[in-house]
């Protein structure tokens, strides 16, 4: 029976690209048939990928079946996966975020979580020498997972071996890290086909603070003024994602890549108090500057309080 590898709903680069990667290596080095699948439609930038490398996009999928074999990579979160996840037969998780919990298994499984910016990263390490035979389509998609989620080095979340790993597959392949990087950048800042609630919804996550559900959204961008141009309708937006999501408010942080800060919008007092509490801002408008703030994982999602 076919393994599907997939990762988070609202895929980004590394939950297009790492399923892909994984899924090779099961099926060509393992020996065990694998198919990647992803859970929503790949962002701007995780489409460049596909095409840049030559990769297939892979199947869409909404559930699994009940006792299907599967893989879950960037992930461990019960509630960025299909709703049917305990009744699949998991066989293994990859994943470099906290453990969340929530997840049951059929028996003893494959669990490799680490403190590394990067999914792909951490693949590469479990290949050991078969990583070598990585052809180069899937050693692209492993260089543009690490620079996405690192940022290109930029993120607080970047260890000293992501970025051997990346500076090590770029030379392989004869990619200038900093060129290919600014293509990278430019495709996930080209919103413009992408609905208000798209956007809220594209990079996000559900996470709880004291009985307060929010969706805390990340768009990074070298383009701010593009999202932040349609500020007001997002805002006006959040009512909507709210009410169809389930989720109490919305948390929307523009990334700036190129000068290393977010923007947040404050739409309400609740989000104005999350942005003093949280981040010792002084709030005067609909939007705050928090320099610095690159990273969802590491500085956004462990300092927030209401």
């Amino acid at each position: 029976m076919t393994t599907q590898v997939f990762g988070h709903k609202s895929p980004d680069t590394d939950s297009t690209g790492s399923p892909i990667i994984w899924a090779w290596y099961l099926s060509e080095i393992k020996g065990e048939p694998a198919t990647p699948a992803l859970l929503g439609e790949p962002n701007t930038e995780a489409a460049f990928m596909l095409t840049h490398w030559g990769l297939d996009k892979p199947e869409i999928i909404s559930d699994v079946a009940e006792g299907a074999p599967v893989v879950i990579v960037d992930t461990n979160n019960p509630a960025e996966l299909p709703a049917s996840i305990n009744s699949a037969d998991i066989r293994a998780i990859i994943d470099h975020h906290k453990l969340v919990g929530g997840l049951e298994t059929k028996g003893p499984i494959d669990i490799t979580v680490r403190p590394l910016a990067c999914t792909a990263t951490i693949m590469v390490d479990l290949m050991g020498d078969d990583a070598a035979k990585m052809p180069t389509a899937i050693k692209g998609a492993a260089l543009t997972c690490i620079l996405s989620d690192t940022l290109e080095f930029r993120s607080p979340t970047t260890t000293d071996h992501d970025k051997a790993v990346a500076q090590k597959l770029a030379a392989d392949l004869g990619v200038n890290i900093t060129e290919f990087a600014a293509q990278m950048f430019a495709a996930k800042s080209d919103v413009s086909a992408f609905s208000d609630a798209d956007l809220i919804r594209m990079d996000s996550k559900e996470y709880e603070v004291d009985g307060t559900k929010f969706r805390v959204s990340v768009l990074e961008t070298t383009a701010p003024e593009i999202p932040l141009g349609r500020k007001d309708s997002l805002m006006e937006t959040y009512k909507t994602v709210q009410a169809e999501d389930g989720v109490d408010e919305v948390l929307l942080f523009v990334v700036d890549i190129l000068k290393e800060e977010a923007t947040l919008l404050v739409p309400n007092d609740l989000v104005k108090g999350v942005a003093e509490k949280s981040f010792g801002a002084t709030v005067t408008g609909d939007t705050v500057v928090l320099p610095g703030i690159m990273s969802r994982k590491k500085q956004i999602i462990p300092n927030l309080k209401v």
